[in-house]
């Protein structure tokens, strides 16, 4: 699988949780999937859904500032709810809503006139379709699913139905979507509810492919994705291939007026920076009001992280995954042509930082945003039997109130020792 260059050199997107769900504020498709919201009083919200204050400049303008290069929308979660006139159903809302337009076209067009990359979630699942909850998987992969909005009673089940759901609603909508709106990024979600043989994942993969060569896949396709998509927690042991990271500015991913316990900027740099160390791109999330409003409280922390962006440039774009863990305290990304190494330091240094286990020369080092120069000096090694020494860097004077970089120039390569020092 070949991934598309831009996708692995953008380290930030933003993801737009907003669907019929934020007029009460209560979970996205998940509340009546659970019980906790009837499902009439649920699609009720359909009528209390306006996106009257919809402005999608405003919103690709707010994620130029956060320093992302793509955004993900959510066109269809579960619920089964499209926010474009799709053909495939009546259950839309430029059909069912006092919205009456579409929404998508809009969110794609803003995007590319602010030079972002357009990303499209779309859940397999459809908890709303009559066709939908037809057939069982060979194996309930999440035992809790086993619920009448997702699948037959055992022996009630019915293939006809299911293949009809499948080519004329999962199949059908794709195609509207890459057809109407040309995206860069498939979101995929919901794969869970049935084997890859009923989605045929490798079938749909094949035909995005070949009527949009230059999509790339998210990984819910079930071994036919590009790339990984951890969620809600950095990954403790570095993932193989391209990744991502979908994370919450608060605890919810859509609108919910009681959710206030938003991160700070602070934690949301050392998220940032821990996911691109790892060589991830971080997808973050916001849900809009009904309206179409972000909260202050998250444009203000998305713009807070787009000024620490700015000032670590260097240490962003383009870079690469950094040290493995032990090396450094923290964080680190590695310039392209692999010569600048950046350490991110989250507390303010203390006497000195260290660096271990690199055979390098070090030429030079300086700190991101401000330019001061530091002083270093190599404690200990065993230069005969090839093992370096210590890299001991002086303290910058001021440091970065969320966190300071360090760009260490090297006389080559990166090259990196990890044997045991034993003589």
């Amino acid at each position: 699988m070949t991934m598309q260059p831009w996708f692995s050199e953008a380290k930030l997107g933003v993801f737009v949780h907003w669907g019929i769900y934020a007029v009460d504020g209560v979970g996205e498709s998940w509340s009546f999937f659970g019980g906790d919201v009837p499902y009439e009083t649920y699609m009720a919200q359909l009528n209390g859904f306006t996106a009257s204050r919809y402005r999608p400049d405003d919103w690709a303008k707010l994620f130029r500032k956060a320093g992302a290069k793509y955004a993900v929308l959510t066109t269809k979660h579960h619920d089964g709810v499209a926010l474009w006139d799709t053909a495939c159903t009546d259950l839309s809302v430029p059909r069912r809503s006092p919205v009456a337009r579409d929404l998508v076209g809009p969110f794609a067009d803003a995007l590319r006139r602010h030079d972002l990359r357009v990303g499209l979630y779309f859940s397999h699942n459809d908890w709303s379709h009559p066709d939908y909850p037809s057939v069982r998987p060979s194996k309930l992969h999440r035992p809790w699913v086993d619920n009448r909005y997702a699948m037959p009673a055992p022996g009630d089940e019915d293939p006809e139905r299911w293949e009809r759901y499948l080519d004329v609603v999962h199949r059908g909508q794709i195609r509207e979507l890459i057809e109407g709106y040309r995206p860069d990024l498939l979101w995929f979600d919901g794969a869970w509810e049935r084997d890859e043989r009923q989605w045929r994942m490798k079938e749909l993969r094949e035909e995005i492919l070949a009527s949009s060569p230059g999509t790339v896949l998210n990984g819910r396709m079930l071994g036919h994705g590009d790339f990984a998509t951890a969620e809600l927690g950095v990954p403790i042991t570095r993932p193989e291939g391209p990744w991502e990271l979908c994370y919450t500015i608060n605890d919810l991913w859509g609108y919910q007026p009681q959710d206030t316990r938003h991160k700070s900027v602070r934690e949301l740099v050392r998220v940032f920076a821990e996911t691109i160390g790892h060589g991830g791109n971080l997808l973050l999330n916001t849900g809009p009001r009904e309206d179409g409003t972000i909260r202050p409280e998250h444009a203000q922390r998305l713009e807070g992280l787009g000024r620490w962006i700015s000032r670590n440039e260097e240490a962003v774009y383009p870079t690469e995954a950094g040290l493995p863990y032990g090396h450094h305290y923290g964080p680190s990304m590695l310039s392209r042509d692999r010569r600048t190494l950046f350490l991110v330091c989250f507390d303010t240094p203390r006497v000195f930082v260290e660096l271990r286990g690199v055979h390098n020369t070090v030429k030079r080092i300086s700190v991101l945003g401000t330019g001061q120069e530091l002083g270093h000096r190599v404690v200990g090694g065993f230069p005969s039997r090839r093992v370096p020494g210590v890299v001991r860097i002086e303290v910058p004077t001021v440091s970065d109130p969320y966190a300071t970089v360090l760009a260490l120039e090297l006389d080559g390569e990166l090259d990196l020792y990890t044997g045991s020092g034993e003589g």
